[in-house]
């Protein structure tokens, strides 16, 4: 680049910026504008270039063979299960189980006892998942929601509670962990509808639900963001867990019964759970990305 006084040459500057994944070009032209006075000291910036359609073309299409791709992945493992897990499981392990609940409890006795352990499970850092499948099977898809839900409500409020009692050594177990910490202290940033926001994408998150139930009191989270947020979160999770106690219910049913799903059947529940597990996965990265496009204050957790 020159400079030659008022005569002389005219200085322009060409920039190329390129965004994250290097996919798209953007060029940024800094010179001499015509209508600028004759001392040509004015310099101007120049408007971004549009990306190229081909380009947006070929990321659209990526895409979805991603998406066609994993759900292939899921159909795979889906047969594999069908075909050889599950039958020597149901034998071996599952049928038993069902039987024996079937011959010793009431529906509304087994019930009760499901909502009691949906509720307490997660306070003593107990997975409830078995007994979210076991509801599915009982109860489908209606009554089996309302219940599951009811209790996990329940089973997120009483860590909540109990980790008021321990706020400030929840404060210094997470200053030890200050990845994680990070990322659920965006629960208790900004107003209501932000913390209810960042509580679901946490909710729908890889993040651990028992870890959490405790760690979210720390974070100065409202109690009302965080159990409806919380709620609206794990809808995705109870739906997939009372779909799969169903599956089981009905693999169990057939083995038990010896004879084998029809291909209608097959073809069924296995497009059902590679959907199930599609969607799932979609779900925990969209609120990944989501939670990473949030801000996070730098403000230490110890105050």
């Amino acid at each position: 680049m020159t400079y030659g006084g008022n005569d002389g040459a005219v200085p322009e500057l060409k920039l190329r910026v390129s965004d994250e994944n290097g996919d798209s070009d953007y060029y940024v032209k800094i010179g001499n504008d015509e209508g600028s006075s004759e001392d040509g000291g004015c310099l101007e910036l120049g408007e971004f270039s549009e990306p190229s359609t081909p380009r947006i073309r070929r990321a659209f299409f990526c895409k979805w063979i991603k998406f066609f791709f994993l759900f292939a992945v899921s159909a795979g493992l889906a047969i594999v299960f069908f075909k050889w897990v599950g039958p020597f499981s149901m034998d071996k392990g599952i049928i038993p189980i069902i039987n024996w609940e079937r011959s010793t409890f009431s529906t509304p006795v087994l019930a009760l006892l499901l909502f009691i352990t949906v509720s307490l499970f997660p306070t003593f850092l107990i997975p409830s998942s078995p007994s979210m499948w076991v509801a599915g099977m009982t109860f489908g898809y209606g009554y089996g929601f309302l219940l599951i839900m009811s209790a996990v409500s329940i089973g997120m409020s009483l860590p909540y509670l109990i980790g008021s009692l321990f706020y400030h050594k929840i404060q210094e177990l997470m200053e030890k962990y200050p990845k994680k910490a990070s990322l659920i202290r965006l629960a208790g940033e900004g107003g209501w509808f932000e913390q209810f926001r960042a509580v679901a994408l946490i909710r729908i998150s890889p993040f651990p639900y028992i870890v959490y139930n405790y760690c979210a009191v720390a974070t100065n989270v409202k109690y009302g963001p965080y159990i409806f947020g919380s709620i609206l979160g794990m809808v995705p999770d109870v739906l997939v867990a009372i779909y799969t106690g169903m599956l089981i219910k009905t693999l169990a049913d057939a083995s038990g019964e010896h004879h084998a799903l029809s291909a209608q059947e097959i073809i069924f529940n296995v497009l059902g759970f590679a959907a199930t597990v599609a969607t799932t996965i979609i779900c925990t990265i969209f609120a990944k990305r989501r939670l990473k496009t949030m801000p996070i204050e730098d403000e230490p957790l110890l105050q």
